[in-house]
């Protein structure tokens, strides 16, 4: 074992040392996740060839030729399908966020008050759905939403309705779907959050004259604050490209960028249109990451302060 005061020690523990722990994720993330995004960065840019795309880099006489093709970005924003997809998907994102917000911030609140031996049985329920296939709970609320599904039969078998209620293909059936899937995702950042929270702060508000309400408002939810942006970017981020539930539980009222994704590249063969597609939404996804960002660093700048 290499000691203090050791010069090997001093490396590890070093500059030589941060710059290895550093380098390690950043080399990660260089590897699944910028270069394949390049690669698909440089499809949009492509030329579509009868049944495959042309590669931008061609080699003639000693010579290499860059062809760049932008019309696929100027088709984007001239055709207003895209554009409504995109408005789409951040609408029913945006929706799915704000729900699973409330109810997940009660949720989290209960347990992190609850007696700490009970905490682990209810972090345990949490994550309970994710012992099972995401597939097949999502093709349950099949089941259950249908014309002639559980809900509908229970309405009928007990008078509260005359005929069946339309609940699949429709926006409501798309928002419950995500909704179900990814409470989780908001739950736990807010628990691990507000289970960390200095009750100390409550009594004194509460010695001062605050009622349990302004309490609440004013010291809990401010200091759950990176709880919730957490939260949120874990649904949001994902509900933007989702495309398994939109296809299964929405309709086409419900149209979504996943499917637009889908139907490019499958049933159209136009790899790079498709790729132009998916390298807006990657960036639309990393404007919110980079705000999430900036909170944290001055979140972390002002508690140094």
């Amino acid at each position: 074992m290499t000691a203090p005061g050791h010069p090997l020690y001093e490396k590890l523990t070093g500059a030589w040392g941060r710059t290895v722990v550093i380098g390690i994720p950043m080399a990660f993330l260089l590897t699944v996740f910028l270069l394949p995004f390049l690669v698909v960065f440089k499809i949009s840019l492509s030329e579509m060839d009868v049944v495959f795309f042309k590669d931008v880099f061609t080699w003639s006489d000693d010579v290499i030729t860059l062809t760049l093709r932008l019309g696929n970005y100027v088709g984007l924003t001239q055709d207003s399908l895209y554009l409504e997809t995109y408005l789409s998907s951040i609408k029913f994102a945006a929706i799915t966020t704000g729900v699973c917000l409330l109810i997940a911030y009660p949720f989290a609140y209960f347990m992190a008050r609850s007696p700490a031996q009970n905490r682990p049985a209810l972090l345990m329920l949490v994550m309970l759905p994710f012992w099972t296939s995401f597939l097949l709970r999502v093709y349950a609320w099949k089941m259950l939403l249908a014309d002639n599904g559980v809900f509908n039969n229970l309405a009928l078998a007990a008078g509260l309705i005359e005929e069946p209620v339309k609940m699949m293909n429709t926006p409501f059936s798309l928002v419950l779907g995500m909704v179900y899937t990814y409470v989780p995702f908001m739950i736990l950042p807010l628990y691990a959050n507000l289970v960390k929270m200095d009750l100390r702060l409550l009594e004194a508000a509460m010695d001062l004259g605050a009622t349990p309400w302004q309490a609440f408002w004013r010291i809990t939810v401010p200091l759950s604050k990176s709880g919730i942006i957490a939260g949120s970017m874990l649904v949001f981020i994902p509900c933007v490209g989702e495309f398994v539930i939109p296809e299964l539980l929405g309709g086409p009222q419900t149209l979504m960028i996943g499917r637009v994704l889908w139907d490019e590249f499958f049933s159209n063969n136009d790899w790079p249109m498709a790729a132009t597609v998916a390298v807006v939404m990657v960036l639309l996804i990393i404007v919110p990451l980079a705000l999430f960002n900036k909170h944290q660093a001055e979140n972390t700048s002002g508690g140094r302060a």
